[in-house]
């Protein structure tokens, strides 16, 4: 087949296509920029134009694979819909591409990368050879978010927006949370986890894992009528990465590894040697001699408390500066409370700007003003950052003091200030 992926740069789609050429189908794909991901795409021998317009699209393509941002009336959609090129979305694509394996989906609001990303290298460490697709790239997979394995499991990501994830068949589910998110498309708190209550009925025999202890998440196991095993009965293991959140991610694959007859021992062993991912909480480097910097892709309230508290206990010394860049004006205004109060364990705020990741979804914009203000009133000392570029300059020029650590955090294009920020 020849294959066409408009919105190739994804960290899921990149993945989709590079498995695809694999598999020896001829792939290319557009993108609106460069970026690392399609600078990998390329080297691979895929061709990547960054210009999505109708030209991109060859002609004779047998399939045109689109990410969920690319709207209906994208050049290269209006084009393959008036000549006759079938359509499928990234995750009805990837839903295709897994059939016939047994499917391992790793779904929830929070810690979805990470967990599945631990299965991940406990599965390869324990022999499983599993194909995976992961939403953080990975330094056990040489820098990339994707592994070709010879065995019938398939690991992957699964992502609740938009009902996405109905697209797979599952033989096995882990359940990280479920506390709402997306609301730009979700009715309601119960209408999202209702979402994943018919994602549980898909799996048709299959097993559950969860922690049992969360009420929401047990709701959603007793609603599935799955056979359910309970994260909370493993022990908490001891991790390099900080914070009780990525211990009850450990939990859920070692709950994982009992299901598949992997010795606890050894999927103790592999899990102990987990050190992060891409955006997790990564040390990028250092601002002077002693800054330390994290990039972190957190984005909703409940992510933003639980990485600022393990960072907290990780460095109890230092002055923590957090430069958050709220994902959507959509989420921040509904969620508009819970990120007021998200920062207790950050001793300075920056608002440098709103990513608009969804401008044709937007029905109102933030403040930032406003936000700055109301984030004061609630006891956060915060303030205005007017831009990336503007929030560099007061991070270098008066904000950061000697021994001070600087967290930049956010799911848009913050993570590129943290790069900037450990160069000299």
């Amino acid at each position: 087949m020849k294959i066409h992926c408009c919105g190739i740069g994804g960290i899921g789609l990149s993945a989709y296509a590079s498995l695809q050429r694999l598999a020896g189908h001829t792939v290319s794909g557009s993108d609106r920029i460069s970026s690392a991901l399609t600078d990998d795409l390329a080297s691979q021998g895929i061709r990547v134009t960054t210009n999505q317009i109708a030209a991109a699209l060859p002609p004779d393509a047998d399939l045109l694979v689109y990410s969920e941002a690319v709207p209906d009336d994208a050049p290269e959609r209006a084009l393959a819909r008036s000549i006759g090129i079938p359509q499928a979305s990234y995750p009805e694509a990837l839903g295709t591409l897994a059939s016939g394996y047994d499917v391992i989906a790793v779904c929830g609001t929070h810690g979805k990368s990470s967990t599945t990303a631990m299965a991940a290298r406990m599965l390869v460490e324990c022999g499983k050879d599993p194909t995976v697709v992961v939403g953080t790239k990975m330094k056990e997979f040489g820098g990339r978010n994707w592994r070709k394995g010879d065995s019938r499991i398939f690991l992957l990501e699964a992502c609740e927006y938009r009902r996405s994830f109905l697209h797979y068949l599952p033989r096995t589910i882990l359940l990280t949370t479920c506390d709402g998110d997306h609301f730009d498309y979700f009715h309601s708190p119960e209408d999202y986890r209702s979402a994943f209550v018919e994602f549980g009925l898909r799996l048709a025999g299959g097993t559950l894992i969860t922690h049992m202890s969360d009420p929401l998440c047990a709701d959603v196991a007793v609603a599935a009528k799955a056979e359910v095993v309970d994260a909370d009965r493993f022990p908490l293991a001891e991790l390099a990465t900080p914070g009780r959140h990525m211990q009850q991610n450990a939990q859920l694959a070692l709950a994982l590894a009992a299901t598949l007859d992997i010795e606890a021992t050894e999927a103790e062993r592999s899990l102990r040697g987990f050190d992060g991912t891409w955006r997790r909480m990564e040390l990028k480097g250092f601002f002077r001699k002693n800054n330390p910097v994290i990039d972190d892709y957190g984005h909703h309230p409940a992510e933003i408390r639980a990485t600022l508290s393990a960072l907290r206990e990780k460095y109890p010394e230092h002055r923590l500066i957090c430069v958050f860049q709220p994902h959507t004006h959509d989420r921040t205004l509904k969620l508009y409370n819970d990120f007021l109060h998200a920062f207790g364990d950050a001793e300075l705020v920056i608002i440098p700007n709103v990513y608009d990741a969804r401008e044709h979804l937007e029905t109102a914009a933030v403040n930032v003003d406003h936000l700055v203000a109301d984030m004061k009133a609630a006891g956060v000392d915060a303030i205005n950052g007017l831009s990336l570029r503007h929030t560099e300059s007061l991070l270098r020029s008066t904000i950061v003091r000697s021994g001070d650590l600087l967290v930049c955090m956010g799911a848009g294009d913050i993570t590129d200030l943290a790069t900037s920020m450990v160069k000299n």
